[in-house]
């Protein structure tokens, strides 16, 4: 949060966060809410209710044109080419030694290929992608577009009450996608992009809208009785809870897929192939190669961890950095995420951390630390 405030770009829901009471600060060059009432009551509102969060600042990205699909895994370890339409894959960007350029998440929206990329990233992304994929694919940077997210375990129950519309006859209402599925939609004729999907770990909506449709929107959920307006701060913990890297924090461009703990994120068919960027280096640590990889840390005491923190071992050594650390509201106690080697690695195995000196006992812990409440299809 260095940016000044003089050159930062505006939401465009920005004067609506203002008028709520939201204390705004700079993220990823733009103003952004961290808080209405406080991180706490947000993050237990949302793991009890539904919590509204502006994500306009993330990027929107369409690639229109044949075999795009197949373009875009050139630099991406997921089996994209056999998405089915209206169905989401999380995947990476990768550069072409196999480091993590972004996370995102791509929809097959039938007619073009949907992305979602990370606000801080989306510039080097547009690219970096513009450099590798063919003339013959078309990348739209969708600008006049905000993006909301609905998340919480009445999302479904609240979206419900607008009246919201499939594009066509016959197909399903929002409430009826599943777990990483997505659709077209109309909200008092307004076209909305609908997806069951979200980063926090419940269930939930992320609704794509044109911007100047946006307050309004927002103002009509914000209307509900079960949904309350969220910053980042309660953004944050929720996904560390949920154990969620951050693009910028838990991985970066030094970071390779399995170093990462995102072995899903490479398919089966992607690893048989080997033909993506950076392929050799990253199927090279698959599936447990890698020296180091990142952990989840139960932390003693009450003092979070914070991001930076060294990884100790028993003569002082530093053998690891922690990248995410906070206090979990619905575990009252502090968690974290770390990179430490491979050996360190297993659940239950003691950690220390040292932070400005003081050396705090850790315990390796599974992730998630909170269960997700995805609304997955169920299992035939």
């Amino acid at each position: 949060m260095s940016e000044t405030t003089e050159n930062l770009k505006q939401l465009p829901l920005g004067d609506w966060h203002r008028n709520l009471g939201a204390r705004m600060v700079p993220f990823a060059g733009y103003e952004m809410p961290v808080q209405y009432e406080g991180v706490m009551a947000e993050h237990l509102w949302t793991r009890e209710n539904a919590g509204l969060f502006d994500v306009s600042h993330m990027g929107q990205v369409q690639l229109i044109g044949e075999g795009a699909a197949e373009a875009l895994e050139a630099i991406t370890p997921g089996n994209l080419s056999a998405l089915g339409v209206g169905k989401i894959r999380y995947t990476l960007l990768l550069a072409q030694d196999g480091g993590i350029l972004d996370d995102l998440m791509v929809t097959n929206a039938r007619n073009d290929l949907y992305l979602v990329v990370n606000g801080a990233t989306k510039h080097d992304d547009l690219a970096y992608m513009r450099a590798q994929l063919p003339p013959s694919v078309t990348i739209n940077h969708l600008e006049d577009a905000a993006l909301l997210a609905l998340q919480g375990p009445k999302a479904a129950e609240a979206l419900a009450k607008l009246g919201i519309q499939p594009l066509q006859d016959g197909w399903p209402v929002p409430t009826d996608l599943y777990f990483m599925e997505a659709g077209p939609f109309l909200w008092n004729d307004v076209p909305v992009g609908i997806s069951r999907s979200g980063y926090t770990g419940e269930d939930g909506f992320e609704i794509s809208i044109p911007a100047d449709h946006a307050e309004a929107f927002a103002t009509a959920l914000n209307g509900l009785d079960e949904v309350c307006p969220i910053g980042l701060g309660a953004r944050d913990s929720l996904r560390l809870e949920a154990g969620l890297p951050l693009y910028g924090h838990d991985m970066g461009p030094e970071i390779l897929p399995v170093e990462a703990n995102l072995n899903f994120a490479l398919s089966k068919v992607r690893r048989e192939e080997g033909n993506f960027a950076g392929a050799e280096r990253v199927l090279g640590q698959y599936p447990d190669k890698a020296a180091t990889k990142r952990i989840g840390l139960f932390v003693e005491g009450r003092q979070p961890v914070r991001e930076g923190a060294d990884v100790v071992d028993a003569e002082g050594n530093i053998v690891g950095k922690v990248t995410s650390g906070g206090f979990s509201p619905t575990l009252q106690r502090p968690i974290a995420m770390a990179y430490v080697p491979m050996a360190l690695s297993i659940t239950g195995t003691a950690i220390t951390v040292e932070q400005r000196k003081k050396q705090i006992a850790c315990t390796v812990a599974d992730m998630p630390f909170v269960p997700h409440n995805y609304h997955r299809k169920p299992k035939l």
